[in-house]
């Protein structure tokens, strides 16, 4: 019995390191800084035609409207979501996260 109890505790104190290590690793990276950017669509103009850009101009992008945003962390999708207005500010509801097997299919596309 004495060998059961040694033995359990000799578990609960490893599993309590591995976590606390867990956290030490985890901890380390928090403080990386991450540029998040989110694409309401696209369009391609030629220089001709950005120079006659002024005030009120509208620029036709490439997706329709309702369509969802594009949420990039480093340049690289991570999610899809929706526009949401909260005390006045924009911001963005994900409707959507990109799974890390299907980052690693648009790499080979």
């Amino acid at each position: 019995m004495e060998d059961e109890n040694s033995s359990n505790q000799d578990t609960k104190a490893v599993t309590a390191q591995a976590d606390e290590s867990g956290e030490r690793e985890l901890s380390f990276i928090l403080d990386i800084p991450l540029e998040l950017s989110v694409e309401l669509g696209k369009t391609r103009m030629i220089v001709n035609d950005l120079l006659q850009l002024s005030q009120g101009s509208i620029v036709e992008l490439n997706k329709l409207a309702g369509e969802p945003l594009e949420v990039y962390i480093n340049r690289k999708l991570i999610a899809r979501g929706e526009v949401v207005v909260v005390n006045e500010k924009f911001g963005v509801r994900l409707t959507d996260i990109i799974t890390p097997m299907d980052r690693v299919k648009s790499l080979t596309n």
